[in-house]
């Protein structure tokens, strides 16, 4: 009881700690110019692109194979965009769009509070396996959330959220790895096939957001080519981040 105790704990601090980090940049980018606001949330569009695209998704399939790992995708796509009509719905009626960016970070959140499901029941069920596969995984998680944490503080801090929130909504998207990580301690072996249709889910909804909320409001808000530069400048520190872990 007590190593499941320390493994859950463990997995709670990789995502609190993770996201928090990345929520901390609220306090960086407070009031921001409509040309920085551009710079800033396409930079976390290509944080995301890149985390989505050269470590979820071929984490997904190496597990689980294409067809499995596609069929996650789609369903992560269609789940996230009946949640992303629901909150519109939501915003007309009580008038408090903000001009959408409130909801972008709030869909970013539920994508990321998806995604660290599943990596937490990696967490959980690497530690059982041995000590220095759950504190690696771990490691490389905590490290990999930064930029989500990040991705989902920008459209928040533009909308006009109160810094401190925005720290708190980060710190409680990181909460389902430390869940994650009991389950997959108690468990033991989880069913890769489980945790790769995961993965899967998590890479589509986060890329569906990218596309359909994060990249278009980066252009939408400053007209010049600034949105585009921070995007690609997004994806390469996103490529450094994971060659480096």
């Amino acid at each position: 009881m007590e190593r499941i105790i320390s493994i859950t704990t463990i997995g709670f601090l990789t995502g609190i700690l993770g996201t928090g980090m990345g929520g901390l940049s609220a306090y960086i980018f407070k009031n921001p110019s409509n040309r920085w606001s551009s710079m800033i949330l396409g930079f976390s569009g290509g944080l995301m692109i890149s985390v989505v695209c050269f470590d979820l998704l071929p984490e997904a399939f190496a597990m689980v194979g294409l067809f499995i790992g596609i069929l996650g995708i789609i369903l992560g796509v269609m789940v996230i965009s009946l949640i992303d009509e629901m909150i519109s719905r939501i915003e007309w009626k009580y008038k408090k769009n903000r001009n959408g960016f409130v909801r972008t970070g709030i869909l970013i959140g539920i994508g990321i509070l998806i995604h660290n499901f599943p990596e937490g029941l990696a967490v959980g069920s690497g530690y059982m396996a041995t000590s220095e596969l759950g504190l690696g995984l771990a490691l490389i998680i905590a490290i990999h959330d930064i930029p989500e944490g990040i991705s989902m503080a920008t459209p928040l801090s533009i909308g006009g959220i109160k810094s401190w929130k925005i720290l708190l909504y980060t710190i409680i998207a990181g909460i389902p790895t430390g869940i994650g990580a009991f389950i997959g301690a108690v468990l033991g072996e989880i069913s890769t096939l489980f945790i790769g249709l995961c993965l899967g889910f998590a890479g589509g909804a986060m890329l569906f957001i990218t596309c359909q909320e994060i990249i278009p409001k980066s252009r939408e808000i400053y007209k010049g080519r600034i949105s585009g530069f921070g995007i690609i400048f997004g994806i390469i520190i996103g490529i450094l981040a994971s060659s480096l872990v």
